[in-house]
């Protein structure tokens, strides 16, 4: 099982008690309605309803949000509106109301699961910037030697790639098998491109990343990701190579 299937499923295990919750508590709050139904306006129903469609939604599961806005429809119209006990809706305002249910209760469902994409990408930016900062703090303060930073800055690319491990060769590569990654982000072996989102870095290679001096290889990292498939962003490859190039003042000529 690859590291997608393996977070697919978690991601799906993680969920299911947003979707159980999703189909249960519309059932419940149209249950409870249901007694006083004759006092609650239609429209006050649907908006507790999407009071509840909203939370289910809150939690970015796709899957939660669709069977919370379509369990709130099925229920309103079962309690709540007439002929009562039946899924038959007769008057035309419910009808109404029960379209704006589901059509309130998707956008809210896709505004939420944007936030949170939006959300985890901003963090991730951050983290790769608080890496790229310690690591230009850690040259620049001088405090450790040249071994030192180049162990922290190879810890750092690994971490970035999500690879198993990584460390410094000094001089180029030369091993052609070798697959380079570039400053635009891009992955090449023997001249071609390779898809990294999706095929993922190579497992059965090694991957470098060049450390220049001017125009000179005077080093390079190589990044080792053999025990799983990890594919990580062209944003994600271009930060490991940034690194890569604060120990260039390090190594020698």
């Amino acid at each position: 099982m690859d590291t997608r299937t393996a977070d697919a499923l978690l991601r799906w295990r993680a969920g299911t008690p947003a979707r159980v919750a999703a189909f249960v508590v519309p059932l419940a709050l149209c249950g409870l309605l249901y007694p006083i139904r004759e006092r609650v306006p239609a429209a006050s129903a649907v908006l507790v309803l999407v009071l509840c469609i909203v939370a289910v939604a809150a939690t970015g599961d796709r899957l939660a949000g669709v069977v919370a806005a379509l369990s709130g429809v099925v229920w309103f119209d079962f309690f709540l509106t007439e002929p009562y006990l039946r899924l038959t809706i007769d008057d035309g305002d419910d009808i109404q109301a029960a379209v704006l249910l589901v059509l309130i209760g998707l956008s809210v469902t896709e505004l939420a699961i944007w936030g949170r994409r939006e959300q985890e990408q901003a963090s991730r930016r951050s983290g790769y910037l608080d890496g790229v900062l310690s690591a230009a703090a850690t040259v620049s303060a001088g405090e450790s030697g040249p071994d030192e930073v180049v162990r922290v800055v190879a810890a750092h690319i690994a971490d970035v790639l999500g690879a198993d491990s990584c460390r410094f060769v000094a001089g180029p590569p030369h091993d052609t098998r070798v697959a380079v990654l570039d400053h635009d982000g891009v992955l090449t072996q023997h001249g071609h491109r390779l898809d990294v989102d999706r095929t993922g870095l190579p497992v059965d290679e090694y991957v470098a990343i060049d450390v220049r001096r001017s125009t000179r290889v005077v080093g390079h990292f190589l990044v080792t990701a053999s025990t799983r498939v990890v594919r990580p962003s062209r944003e994600q490859c271009r930060v490991a190579v940034l690194l890569a190039d604060q120990v260039a003042p390090l190594v020698e000529p």
